[in-house]
């Protein structure tokens, strides 16, 4: 069977990133192959796992993805690994809504019959510390809360206090206090934590981070609570292409996937799916490259292309490469930072503009302050090149920019609800065989559209083929 953590929390902000990632290092250093899960829809802190474990880290989310969907990720990822260690989202109970524990950590601790090992904050508690363990424990019976670790801790007296606390009134194990020191704390910027890839987990910091985790909770006790409901899944081999009915294999799609600093959000389902469907992934950085791969179609996610505008702006062969793609008929799917990057102005936060791809007639500025974030659903309402009209597939939205109206000539493929039951609107900009969005869509909500989207990048191929 797998053996499985999840690591949730009591709130937003109590540490379960920074304790997340001490746990993979140490266990790491011990020599156990871990393999990593985040739940919920978030890019950031699944890019420090794979930076730790080497290992992509696959989003887990109950409302993106149907149950048996997330469980044969787990199965199927942690099948060669020791240990699976799923950092949860926000409190342990928070999701869609609350009414209901749909798309929240406790949701898919349940679904893999996998013990919680709670994060709290005991910087500012001592006695109380049991009381909200003690809650956590009878808000939901069918969860097992099984040990708990405290973050921004003080002295001996302190760890005392919060121990015996917990020990007087749960069922729940003290395994960890891990004091208070503001040299942990990760950078932040407007929409998180910089990235991985930007290098905001160090070598210093890492360092420091697995010596404290090390020295302050008890890694052999919280091992040997680790287990899960499920059996490791492998893939099935799939018999060969030239033995099926004779045919030769078809030769993989080239899809050019944009891959550096300012564009780096993608689920590595996502990614899966489309190698599946018979793709060659080609990773290209609009930051470095002065021209286009060889590839048949091109996949922009999001990022922070407002932090590298200036550098985005100023390789303008690249930016009329992509737009001489675009031209040609190529297959183009961006999302949030794609769809900001393809617009013909991006204005920064210094109110700063520069000129981006110009695909789509209209700028986009940067609003701190107004933050758009939460699940979507998605109805396709007209053929794209990632999928027919009628299609329906799930994501979220998480940005801090607005753009300005587009004009109505530009047709509109999307029909969007939000999760909260929000009036639908329309969105999802087709302009000629490109198709811009701020939604992330999670492929696994639907996984047709991988498929669709390399068939659509195999009937440009061929089209550039005959052409010539």
């Amino acid at each position: 069977m797998i053996r499985a953590l999840v690591v949730a929390g009591v709130s937003s902000g109590v540490g379960k990133t920074t304790v997340t990632l001490g746990l993979l290092e140490a266990f790491r250093r011990r020599g156990l192959r871990v393999q990593a899960f985040k739940v919920g829809p978030d890019f950031i802190d699944p890019g420090f796992h794979h930076q730790i474990t080497g290992r992509p880290s696959y989003n887990l989310d109950g409302w993106m993805c149907p149950r048996e969907r997330v469980v044969e990720t787990v199965a199927r990822q942690a099948a060669q690994a020791d240990l699976a260690l799923i950092e949860g989202m926000m409190g342990c109970f928070d999701g869609l809504d609350a009414k209901s524990e749909e798309g929240s950590t406790a949701q898919v601790a349940k679904w893999l019959g996998a013990p919680v090992v709670l994060v709290v904050d005991g910087g500012a508690m001592a006695r109380s510390a049991g009381a909200v363990v003690l809650g956590f424990e009878r808000f939901d019976p069918e969860l097992d809360v099984a040990a708990v670790i405290f973050n921004r801790v003080g002295g001996e007296v302190h760890c005392r206090w919060l121990r015996e606390s917990v020990e007087a009134a749960c069922r729940a194990i003290p395994l960890g206090f891990v004091p208070a020191r503001p040299s942990l704390s990760l950078p932040e910027r407007h929409l998180g934590l910089v990235t991985a890839a930007e290098g905001a987990l160090g070598p210093a910091l890492l360092d420091e981070l697995v010596s404290v985790v090390e020295e302050s909770v008890d890694l052999d006790r919280l091992l040997a609570l680790a287990r899960s409901g499920l059996a490791p899944r492998r893939e099935a081999r799939r018999a060969s292409p030239v033995r099926d009915h004779g045919r030769r294999p078809r030769a993989a799609i080239r899809i050019g996937v944009a891959r550096d600093e300012a564009f780096q959000f993608y689920y590595p389902a996502n990614l899966d799916l489309l190698r599946k469907a018979g793709a060659e992934l080609v990773l290209w950085s609009p930051l470095r490259d002065s021209d286009l791969p060889d590839v048949a179609g091109l996949y922009l996610g999001g990022g922070y292309p407002e932090v590298y505008a200036r550098r985005l702006a100023s390789n303008a062969t690249l930016r009329q490469a992509i737009g001489a793609f675009a031209a040609s008929g190529g297959p183009i799917y961006a999302e949030c930072g794609g769809l900001m990057y393809l617009a013909a102005a991006l204005e920064d936060e210094a109110g700063e503009l520069h000129s981006m791809v110009g695909l789509l007639p209209t700028t986009v500025r940067m609003k701190p302050k107004r933050l758009t974030l939460g699940y979507t659903e998605v109805e396709i309402t007209r053929e794209t090149p990632l999928a027919p009209a009628g299609t329906v597939v799930r994501g979220h939205q998480f940005h801090a920019s607005r753009i300005e109206p587009v004009p109505a000539w530009v047709p509109r493929a999307y029909a969007v609800r939000t999760a909260s039951g929000g009036v639908p609107g329309d969105e999802g900009y087709l302009i000629g065989n490109a198709l811009l969005s701020y939604v992330h869509l999670h492929f696994e909500s639907n996984p047709r559209i991988a498929a669709y989207l390399v068939a659509s990048c195999r009937r440009h191929a061929l089209g550039r083929r005959r052409r010539r």
